[in-house]
């Protein structure tokens, strides 16, 4: 996307991704680019989507498709032990996007500034997880999957790079790295072509749930088998961050009281927002370059069109994420008052579902600053007109890097203190090793 300062980001050199990956997709990456024109696109990813599930093209013929999934119910395992174990390799896939070789998609891709769209990145992303989980499930002699593979939560993506060129290919490559009943965690790995050589930008974890042809219930999904010391460490890692999840959760303000440094943090903002000319719990001053949290604030509303559905007929996860990034970005540019950089992406959760013609409500909140940074949540419901309720469907969580210092971001109620205690600080702390 943009101006200077790449050096706040992790150096563009082809061995730091290397390190990270089995020995196996090492050797792939180093072979060069003499295969490229046989690798898949992206139409071709979401082509094979539809293909595995049996998905139809036409809105109309969705209710039918969807009816002739339930037949596939008795092709599901009883047990997770019934199914062969797969390998690592066994999943990995590489994808080309042709931004460089085939100009006429590029417009698609681009943004104002003549950078690539973040936004659509995300998209591919998304849609390239789902078919690394489906080529881990696959049988041979089953055509059709009778699972229903979604998207859970995006853990994590870091960002290598500060500008993506919107003239240079593409390429993803992922695989599974770590399995459990009915849930898998994949690694995808993004790259742009560069004097013959492709460089990292960006790397993902994703964690994918399949269930049943009706996506109603949990199904089992292939046990994963590491082959190395390297495999088994990979592995290992999955299991520390599902760990990591399940206490991360428990953490939460709606579950646990703030701890004592915590309550210290919320009493610290408080007396630097007193007015000591009243000492009322009403009368607060606003720190010096700084801004009340409930002022770093924007919404948007978007009508969910059956265009933008994925193969199961609801609304596809990667236009979501998209749709709430650029509300993000949006949010981000108005608070630091210029250009905004993505720099990570962490812990967006899919509650539920969003379905065709939703009303999808969505607001973003700066919740916490610090130099040129900008940690950014975005809340996603849907409102039915009809009960007149609101559900959430997601949250997402970005942080950016401006082009000049940002801010401090005030919280004036104990409900805008949230983000100090709880999740985005810790989420801050998380994402510096990478800035």
């Amino acid at each position: 996307m943009g101006i200077s300062s790449e050096s706040l980001f992790l150096p563009v050199c082809r061995l730091c991704t290397m390190w990270k990956l089995p020995s196996f997709l090492a050797r792939t990456l180093t072979s060069g680019t003499n295969g490229l024109p046989l690798l898949p696109d992206m139409a071709e990813v979401r082509s094979r989507l539809r293909e595995i599930v049996g998905a139809s093209t036409n809105w109309r013929d969705h209710v039918q498709a969807m009816q002739e999934r339930k037949a596939l119910h008795t092709l599901l395992a009883k047990r997770q032990e019934d199914l062969p174990p797969r390998r690592m390799k066994d999943s990995y896939l590489e994808v080309i996007l042709p931004l460089g070789s085939q100009p006429q998609i590029r417009e698609k891709y681009l943004n104002v500034y003549n950078s690539v769209r973040f936004g659509r990145i995300l998209e591919d992303l998304d849609s390239l997880g789902v078919l690394i989980c489906y080529t881990h499930t696959k049988q041979e002699a089953q055509p059709r999957s009778p699972l229903s593979i979604v998207t859970a939560l995006v853990d994590k993506i870091n960002l290598r790079k500060k500008v993506v060129h919107p003239d240079c290919d593409i390429k993803f490559t992922g695989n599974v790295s770590w399995v459990g009943k009915t849930s898998m965690e994949v690694k995808m790995h993004m790259l742009q072509l560069h004097d013959g050589d492709y460089c990292p930008v960006l790397d993902a974890t994703f964690v994918m749930v399949a269930r049943d042809p009706e996506n109603k219930r949990p199904a089992f999904v292939n046990p994963l088998i590491p082959e190395s010391p390297e495999e088994e460490e990979i592995f290992k890692q999955g299991e520390m961050n599902k760990l990591k999840r399940i206490d991360f959760s428990t953490a939460s303000l709606l579950k646990m009281a703030p701890t004592a440094e915590e309550r210290n943090i919320v009493h610290d903002i408080f007396l630097n927002t007193l007015d000591t000319r009243t000492v009322s719990f009403r009368s607060r001053v606003l720190p010096p370059n700084s801004v009340w949290m409930e002022d770093a604030k924007l919404k948007g509303l978007q009508i969910c069109h059956p265009q933008e559905r994925n193969i199961f007929n609801r609304i596809f996860g990667g236009f979501l994420m998209r749709k709430a990034f650029e509300l993000g970005w949006a949010t981000a540019c108005s608070c630091g008052g210029s250009r905004p950089f993505i720099v990570s992406v962490d812990d967006i959760m899919f509650q539920r579902p969003v379905e065709v013609g939703s009303l999808l409500l969505l607001s973003g909140q700066v919740c916490y600053t610090e130099k040129n940074y900008i940690q950014v949540r975005v809340h996603s419901e849907v409102y039915d007109a009809d009960t007149r309720e609101h559900h959430t469907t997601n949250i997402f969580h970005f942080t950016f890097i401006s082009e000049n210092e940002v801010p401090r971001v005030v919280p004036k109620t104990y409900g805008g203190k949230y983000p100090v205690n709880a999740l985005p600080l810790k989420l801050w702390k998380r994402t510096l090793p990478f800035c």
